[in-house]
């Protein structure tokens, strides 16, 4: 039999994208499911089970998620504080009013692996109620796409009125003002020799070319300076 060996990815060869994906009219579990594949990157020919090969995702519209049945009216959210008799239950609607995002984020992590590499995986998803998301620079980094076509979004970004930056004021000013005329240099101020110890005497009078002696006083070596 032919032996195949099983490939593994390098962490360089992985690219993780951004995906944004509305809830707005789907159902709970099937947008869970999806969410939860994309994340495990399950729908890509890497995968590899101990590895995250997977996405970002990001759900807008959670206020507008359905399910279906009665679940709307029976379905209910546990969860214990840990101290004697402190199990908490949250109605499914009541849940829907508070918190939307947590509907979907506990649908997901159902579905994924429960231990470091799951929580990992939901630190991957963000959740927000409305329709608006900060990760607009992510998703438009050449890294993935947003719902909408590149021509529309194209056609609003045409449509804002951006404010200048700083730089663009500055290079405005900077063309509307007036050429400054350059004034000449005005000549150096004359060295005040007394100011000057002896070494730095010593160094302009070598400088000069000058030769001092040794054990030249500092009213001598100004007076060998101002002669010459």
């Amino acid at each position: 039999m032919p032996k195949f060996k099983t490939y593994s990815p390098k962490l360089s060869e992985i690219q993780s994208d951004w995906r944004v994906l509305d809830a707005e009219g789907k159902t709970l579990g099937r947008l869970a499911t999806e969410v939860a594949t994309i994340l495990r990157g399950k729908d890509k020919p890497n995968f590899t089970r101990h590895m995250i090969t997977g996405d970002f995702v990001i759900v807008i519209n959670a206020e507008k998620i359905r399910v279906t049945g009665r679940k709307a009216d029976q379905k209910t959210y546990y969860r214990h504080t840990q101290y004697p008799g402190g199990l908490r239950a949250v109605p499914y609607k009541a849940m829907m009013t508070r918190f939307p995002e947590r509907i979907i984020e506990n649908a997901v992590k159902g579905m994924i692996s429960h231990n470091s590499l799951g929580r990992q995986l939901m630190r991957r998803l963000h959740v927000y109620a409305g329709p608006v998301h900060p990760h607009e620079a992510q998703v438009r980094a050449g890294q993935g796409r947003s719902a909408k076509s590149d021509e529309t979004s194209s056609k609003k970004d045409a449509n804002i009125n951006r404010p200048r930056t700083r730089r663009q004021r500055q290079a405005d000013v900077k063309l509307t003002e007036p050429a400054v005329e350059t004034k000449p240099k005005a000549k150096e101020e004359e060295i005040n020799l007394v100011d000057l110890t002896i070494p730095k005497l010593k160094e302009l009078a070598s400088s000069k070319g000058l030769t001092i002696p040794s054990k030249a006083r500092k009213a001598d070596i100004i007076e060998i300076i101002n002669q010459n």
